[in-house]
């Protein structure tokens, strides 16, 4: 799935940095990478899991908008650090999550 998303957002003209862990993903960050937006599962493996490294990266970087999604049907979405979208999700709509949590239009939206 990671794969799919990450090819659709470059497709749409996002460059993305893929991780293979929460814990790479916030080395990354703490290294001084440049993210704009973290699109994150919350099943990860490493010793952080997507919404431990959401919390981080809320209070570390308040300025990262965050999307996690997972399949777990139980989670509560309205105490995620960020925006949640359920699995399986479509890849057009979640492609324009993203885009309207950056606050600029999808593509192929009117201007």
């Amino acid at each position: 799935m990671r794969a799919l998303i990450a090819d659709e957002l470059r497709t749409a003209g996002c460059a993305v940095i893929e991780a293979n862990s929460a814990d790479q993903a916030l080395d990354y960050l703490v290294a001084g990478g440049k993210v704009d937006l973290m699109f994150s599962d919350i099943q990860m493996p490493g010793s952080l899991n997507g919404l431990q490294l959401a919390e981080r990266v809320r209070a570390d970087f308040p300025t990262v908008p965050v999307i996690l999604t997972s399949g777990n049907d139980h989670l509560n979405s309205e105490t995620m650090p960020g925006r949640f979208i359920a699995k399986p999700y479509d890849i057009t709509q979640t492609v324009a999550l993203v885009f309207v949590t950056l606050g600029v239009a999808p593509p192929g939206t009117p201007a």
